[in-house]
């Protein structure tokens, strides 16, 4: 089995001994994203909805540095500092995955990087 490791300056970079995603198998799993700004590595906004829209921005970033694109995903994973967000954090994640439905979980933890209110990681078919 062949792993690639993909890195993109359009997501945040990595702060610990991890990568933004890694492709195997025709599979591309990415490490969950925060709603930090990229260039300044600073938390972009103090609401789920911005948090939530910087985090998918993130993400989409990485997806497609690793050769896929979010009508490719089949599976998400929010975790939510607080469940009492989940309605304002699904409608900012419907728009940005459009007519796409992948599989998903939600979860509400006790803490987050940087206190952060969302992060989102996900597993896509890289394209052919």
């Amino acid at each position: 089995m062949c792993l690639l490791l993909f890195l993109t300056p359009f997501g945040p970079s990595t702060t610990g001994p991890y990568s933004q995603a890694i492709a195997a198998n025709g599979l591309l799993f990415t490490a969950g994203q925060i709603p930090f700004d990229p260039a300044t590595m600073t938390v972009v906004g103090s609401d789920i909805q911005t948090q939530t829209a910087q985090a998918l921005r993130n993400l989409r970033a990485v997806v497609e540095a690793g050769g896929s694109s979010f009508d490719r995903v089949v599976k998400t994973t929010v975790f939510l500092k607080d469940m009492n967000d989940f309605a304002k954090m699904n409608e900012v994640y419907a728009q940005a995955f459009g007519d796409a439905r992948p599989a998903r979980s939600a979860v509400e933890v006790a803490r987050l990087p940087r206190d952060v209110l969302v992060e989102i990681e996900c597993v896509a078919l890289i394209n052919n």
